[in-house]
């Protein structure tokens, strides 16, 4: 009775140990938080560079309009006459002194419409940040793609050596049966090695999208990946959103209208004006004097400037016009093409593995009574293996469609706000 008691502390101890070392080596496994696609872009956008280089475009372009709001300075001079020459000019004896102040006056709006030009551009450095930061986010999603895939050709891998490993156990007892033969045993062996190194090949290439994925965020590729975002097929419409190069090309098309305005408000010819106060020599006395100045427009009425802008207004909206027809055309392309590889995926979850698998089963039990060889049941577990392939692929190709599709209609700018980000 003592040795029975003794007996089992030693094996309440033994397995409270056991537990113990599975807790400590699973919680590493256990901590690693799941990373979204919506969780990446947000951590992207909070490491990325480009934000505060946005925002330091967006303020100068701030202090830009400040600027061109700015009144013109007027001038002081001094004016000095008869102070050299002869007889009664020598040295200086009938020296005239004016002291005068000068103002150049803007007419015809130029200064409305210079703050005009200025703040149409602000909205087009506003908007070719918003091109940068979707061009980045566009290129996190791809990278979210490709970690996806590769954890699922990972997991394919894996389930493929745990079948191997199965059908090689039962290999090894038909032939230790004298019920197969040895080469048998031998293949089956072979395959098992082919698969783990196929395991370690995945595995590898897993890690290896995690940390090309994480290094947008300067990140580890200590994360994992929700499995299910992969089989999620769910797709946007291709209206949802507005292209960010149609809003950049609007506000150069505005910028473009303001330089027209401008262009038109400098034909106008700009007075100058000036008051003084001349010394009189000859009499010592003090006079005031007043005067203005007009350009004449003899050879430059800045026609010609009036044109090029006007052609300038007219290309950009040209080149609007034209981009909207690119835009809505290749959005439905990608909508179709995503429409199709999740119908496509769809069928080969729902009937092409099925049919693979219990074509497999069906050898397999075959196998035992004799029916088939072990060469049948590999060639039908290669079509298993092609089906789930193909599954994947298509659906990387849908998950790369939809960022494609998501960088052109500016989805994730109003999920983030981008336009708002130097606020």
């Amino acid at each position: 009775m003592p040795g029975t008691g003794n007996t089992r502390t030693r094996l309440r101890v033994g397995g409270l140990l056991c537990v113990a070392l599975f807790a400590t080596t699973a919680a590493p496994a256990v901590a690693q938080q799941t990373v979204t696609l919506k969780s990446a872009l947000s951590r992207t956008l909070s490491a990325e560079p480009t934000v505060q280089a946005n925002q330091a475009r967006q303020f100068g372009a701030g202090y830009g309009v400040a600027q061109a709001g700015r009144r013109l300075n007027p001038s002081i001079g001094v004016e000095a006459e008869n102070f050299a020459g002869s007889g009664a000019y020598r040295n200086g004896r009938s020296t005239e002194a004016t002291v005068f102040f000068e103002q150049k006056v803007e007419l015809g709006g130029k200064r409305e419409a210079r703050t005009g030009v200025a703040a149409s551009e602000a909205t087009a450095v506003k908007a070719r940040g918003v091109v940068a930061l979707l061009d980045r986010l566009r290129d996190v999603e791809l990278a979210y793609a490709d970690a996806l895939f590769a954890d699922a050709q990972a997991r394919v891998a894996r389930e493929r050596l745990s079948y191997a490993r199965s059908i090689r156990e039962e290999i090894s007892r038909r032939a230790e049966a004298g019920r197969e033969a040895s080469f048998s045993l031998t293949r089956a062996d072979a395959q098992v090695a082919l698969d783990q190194l196929a395991v370690e090949q995945a595995d590898a290439a897993a890690r290896i999208t995690r940390s090309t994925l994480g290094a947008f965020w300067k990140g580890s590729a200590s994360f994992r990946l929700d499995p299910g975002a992969f089989r999620s097929t769910a797709s946007t419409s291709p209206e949802e959103g507005s292209n960010p190069e149609i809003a950049l090309l609007a506000a150069e098309r505005e910028a473009a209208a303001a330089r027209l305005s401008l262009a038109i408000a400098n034909a106008s010819p700009d007075p100058a004006f000036r008051v003084g106060v001349r010394r009189l020599q000859d009499t010592r006395d003090t006079a005031v004097i007043a005067g203005i100045s007009i350009p004449l427009q003899i050879f430059d009425n800045n026609s010609a400037a009036i044109a090029q802008a006007q052609e300038q207004r007219r290309a950009a909206e040209f080149d609007s016009s034209a981009l909207r027809m690119v835009v809505r055309r290749e959005a439905m392309r990608l909508h179709q093409e995503m429409q199709a590889a999740a119908r496509e995926a769809a069928r080969v979850r729902s009937n092409v593995i099925p049919t693979a698998e219990k074509a497999v089963g069906m050898i397999r039990d075959g196998l035992e009574r004799g029916g088939f060889s072990y060469v049948e049941l590999a060639d039908a577990q290669r079509l298993l293996n092609d089906a789930k392939q193909l599954e994947i692929t298509t659906l990387k190709k849908f998950h790369t469609d939809r960022a494609a599709l998501a960088r052109l209609t500016g989805r994730h700018a109003r999920a983030f706000n981008l336009a708002g980000t130097s606020k």
